[in-house]
């Protein structure tokens, strides 16, 4: 039984990880990535990603339609929380002032954080209320495209 749950949960990790880069999201595997991306100039949207259901059912999807946006963040990166491990702790070590979530969104301006929609604002709620709130953030702190 042990084989085919893990079978089963890599292939939910692996449509996952997929739902998240089809969207334009750059996946970061390691803490060299996410300080690469995380120090960029501009501004930088972070889903970090997992694979409950409310990511699945509620975040993806809003991280997929919120970026369809008059004003977007220069770069769209995920980390995959309890996968890559070290990559998420790395990014985590930038959202000051807020303690773990997952699924959550953190939107970042040349390394700094502005903002962000943590789980609790995500799980319960349906995904165009979570775009919404991302979008508005979007307006506020990003540049037309």
């Amino acid at each position: 039984m042990s084989m085919d749950f893990n079978l089963f949960m890599n292939d939910v990790v692996r449509q996952a990880r997929e739902e998240a880069t089809a969207s334009g999201y750059k996946e970061l595997k390691t803490v060299e990535e996410v300080d690469e991306a995380l120090t960029k100039k501009g501004t930088t949207l972070v889903l970090v990603n997992s694979v409950c259901g409310c990511a699945g059912g509620i975040a993806r999807p809003a991280a997929a339609h919120a970026i369809h946006h008059d004003k977007r963040p220069d770069q769209l990166v995920t980390v995959f929380a309890g996968q890559d491990k070290e990559a998420t702790a790395k990014a985590r070590s930038y959202f000051e002032g807020y303690p773990p979530s997952s699924p959550s969104f953190a939107l970042l301006k040349d390394g700094k954080l502005l903002t962000m929609v943590e789980r609790h604002e995500i799980e319960g709620h349906d995904p165009m209320s979570v775009v919404n709130k991302l979008q508005e953030y979007f307006d506020q702190y990003c540049e037309e495209i």
